[in-house]
């Protein structure tokens, strides 16, 4: 039996339902659409006078999957586990000193912090 969507305000939520329904039960399996945690993840990034910390929510994910990267402007969050390879790069709010990092990840909240680089050098007036 088809349905009449056109005025049905919980149209998206059903097609969302069906979705999850699909993919616990084996169906579609991920596109190259989802090549980064997607709405799996949630990032938050703080950033004080000396530092900056990320705090990125990482449901099904163990310690051992992950890997970290940054080059100063970005931490770039890769895991590979039994179901996806996952792939999400952050823009920092500010450059930091990559060398610095500090990384801990308990019941899948990963927590990084960096001190922040200064680049800004006075200069002297002759």
């Amino acid at each position: 039996m088809d349905r009449d969507d056109r005025d049905d305000p919980f149209g998206d939520f059903f097609e969302e339902i069906e979705r999850m329904m699909n993919e616990m039960a084996g169906g579609d399996a991920p596109s190259a659409d989802d090549a980064g945690f997607g709405s799996d993840t949630h990032v938050d990034a703080y950033t004080t006078e000396e530092s900056v910390r990320l705090v990125a929510d990482l449901p099904a994910v163990s310690k051992d999957d992950l890997s970290l990267r940054c080059d100063g402007d970005a931490l770039t969050i890769s895991a590979v586990t039994g179901r996806r390879e996952y792939d999400e790069t952050v823009e920092l709010p500010v450059p930091v000193d990559e060398h610095s990092a500090d990384a801990t990840f308990n019941n899948g909240v990963l927590e990084v912090s960096f001190d922040r680089d200064d680049d800004s050098a006075s200069i002297d007036l002759v």
